[in-house]
């Protein structure tokens, strides 16, 4: 069934068995930050987790990073782009232009994207060029296993997907850094807002922990502080 049926049975979607009341892990969208991520094994470890019932969003794949030097990569995507039906060529094969659609077709290219199971899989991946709202106010999270800076030697080249994209047709490369560079200032403001309210409320617990230290004893007996 779905994971909402496996999630009432008390099962989770990854196997095993869960405690209802907690949520499964394939209730909970995933966001991944591209950025500094090997093309083929983030795809690979993306590709399992759809399969097993996760929502998954990859956001900055602009960021991602392809092993082997630039000029290699862009003669490899040169020579795919003159695969094309000679009498039509609008019937395919697509060469995707997009950083974003570039990775989601390397994923698709990992799951049997041509059964239904496999469809489903595919419906839930999202992935964006930049950090667009929502997902510029949650969490993002990294794969190490996918890492360059973990799986490539600091010696060997590698190619951005972003530039790669640029140089076969993407015409969004301007727009998408412009906006990146509206979030990031937007991100720092509010990261400085955050850091001055956290000192504010230390410094509110410390004018009051006098008055209040009876209260707090109590609750600590009772292990509701730590």
């Amino acid at each position: 069934g779905t994971p909402e049926d496996k999630l009432k049975q008390g099962k989770s979607c990854l196997g095993g068995v869960s405690a209802v009341s907690k949520p499964s892990p394939c209730l909970q969208v995933l966001v991944l930050d591209g950025r500094g991520h090997l093309l083929g094994r983030l795809a690979a470890i993306v590709a399992k987790q759809v399969l097993l019932g996760r929502k998954v969003v990859v956001v900055r794949c602009e960021g991602i990073n392809i092993s082997g030097n630039f000029y290699r990569n862009k003669l490899k995507y040169l020579a795919f782009l003159r695969k094309r039906m000679n009498t039509n060529p609008s019937r395919g094969p697509y060469h995707f232009r997009a950083p974003s659609r570039i990775f989601w077709r390397t994923v698709r290219g990992m799951l049997p994207h041509k059964t239904k199971r496999g469809q489903a899989a595919l419906d839930r991946l999202k992935v964006f060029d930049g950090i667009p709202p929502p997902y510029d106010k949650k969490k993002r999270m990294v794969v190490p296993a996918a890492l360059k800076v973990v799986r490539l030697k600091p010696t060997r080249k590698f190619a951005y997907l972003g530039r790669l994209a640029h140089e076969v047709g993407w015409k969004y490369q301007a727009v998408t850094a412009t906006l990146e560079e509206k979030r990031k200032e937007k991100a720092k403001m509010h990261y400085r807002k955050k850091k001055q309210l956290m000192r504010l409320r230390k410094q509110a617990e410390k004018n009051v922990e006098k008055k209040i230290n009876k209260f707090t004893e109590v609750l600590k007996t009772h292990g509701l502080l730590v």
